[in-house]
């Protein structure tokens, strides 16, 4: 039975609530290894580490959705959380390339083009369930460009990749977010899907983040 739509729009804020904890998380937790030598040289330059909290991201995140379906808010906040920590962790390696000043651009440009592309897919009339179908075969193609690039190192194909990778994931944050109050409005207040939608967005968020760092991020020296 659906839901009336405010309280399909009080989920959703409980949604953003999530996920700029989320954020929040990651930022502080990359700031703190950054700053730490000692972090930096055990979770960042150990191949065998970074690559381990990498794998472990990833396991995250397959597992979450099957988890937080069955298991109380806070084991599936603690894994939201967790997740949100070792992205961090990841993250701290952006400070040793980048300037301070530019990942601060980056952040604050997607955090601005995140807010309106969110409030147009939770306002917006139109359908975009095709867009959403496009996007995902849209995805397919940029992580197929983006393992032949770390072979053939075409700078092009760099470019390439990294404007279609900030349009495909402005796209799927107007999508996600469309969908996800479509879902809350059939569901209601079902178990964590706000948390399960956190998610969702947070992984829009950092994904247009990086390739907006990598649009206008300046190297250190």
């Amino acid at each position: 039975m659906a839901v009336p739509a405010a309280s399909a729009n009080d989920i959703l804020w409980i949604t953003y609530r999530w996920m700029s904890i989320g954020l929040a998380i990651t930022g502080l937790v990359a700031l703190l290894v950054a700053a730490s030598p000692g972090a930096v040289g055990f979770f960042v330059t150990n191949p065998i580490v970074f690559y381990g909290l990498m794998f472990a991201q990833l396991g995250l995140v397959i597992a979450f959705n099957p988890v937080a379906i069955r298991a109380s808010t806070p084991v599936a906040a603690g894994m939201f959380f967790l997740y949100s920590a070792l992205t961090g962790v990841t993250f701290s390696a952006l400070f040793l390339v980048f300037t301070r000043a530019s990942i601060a651009n980056a952040f604050f440009v997607t955090a601005g083009s995140f807010a309106a592309l969110s409030v147009y897919g939770a306002t917006t009339k139109s359908d975009l369930s095709a867009l959403g179908r496009f996007l995902f075969f849209a995805l397919i193609g940029l992580l197929i460009a983006t393992v032949v690039n770390i072979f053939v190192a075409s700078s092009g194909l760099y470019w390439l990749t990294t404007f279609a990778g900030v349009l495909i994931f402005a796209g799927l944050t107007a999508y996600d977010t469309q969908a996800l109050k479509e879902m809350y409005a059939q569901a209601g207040g079902g178990r964590n899907l706000a948390l399960i939608g956190a998610l969702k967005l947070y992984l829009d968020f950092i994904n247009m983040f990086l390739f907006m760092l990598r649009l206008f991020g300046a190297r250190r020296d």
